[in-house]
């Protein structure tokens, strides 16, 4: 591409400053090979908010939209993802733990003033719900193995035959 004016020279519009830069460019032909030319923009057939381009681009940078939402709806998601984050648990004490600090948070957000009488109100988990649901997802315990039974030796097939 070739080199643009530094500065709008005095006097002239800026109007009238772009538009020479611009034909000055498409004679130098920097317009020409450009990847795409010729085809339409992709997306152009759909209207998109402010919100959808600020969440695509965070998707493409691997940016986690869980953050981007309002306090409200953050613990609202959180509160979904409360049976899958205590399957992963190992005692009934952790998922108790695990409900009773989001509910402590939930109670934290109720105290706080909100931006918008509009904002969403989480509310909070069911602890025992969620203890009953841990209990009877879990896998059964393995048996132990029993002490009263004796090792039971095996003989391997080159013994057996010697004998």
């Amino acid at each position: 591409m070739g080199a643009m004016t530094e500065r709008k020279p005095p006097g002239v519009s800026f109007e009238t400053w772009i538009e020479r830069q611009i034909a000055q460019a498409q004679e130098r032909g920097d317009f020409a090979e450009l990847p795409g030319a010729g085809r339409p923009l992709p997306g152009l057939d759909r209207e998109e908010t402010a919100y959808d381009w600020a969440l695509a681009k965070a998707r493409r940078e691997g940016v986690d939209t869980a953050a981007m939402l309002p306090p409200g709806l953050a613990l609202r998601r959180e509160r979904d993802e409360l049976p899958d984050r205590a399957a992963r648990l190992s005692t009934e004490a952790e998922v108790r733990a695990l409900a009773e600090d989001y509910n402590a948070r939930v109670e934290a957000f109720w105290r706080r003033p909100q931006e918008s009488r509009w904002a969403p109100v989480p509310g909070r988990a069911d602890v025992e719900a969620l203890v009953e649901g841990w209990l009877r997802d879990r896998p059964p315990p393995a048996p132990a193995p029993s002490p009263a039974e004796p090792p039971r030796v095996v003989r391997r097939w080159w013994h057996r035959r010697r004998s």
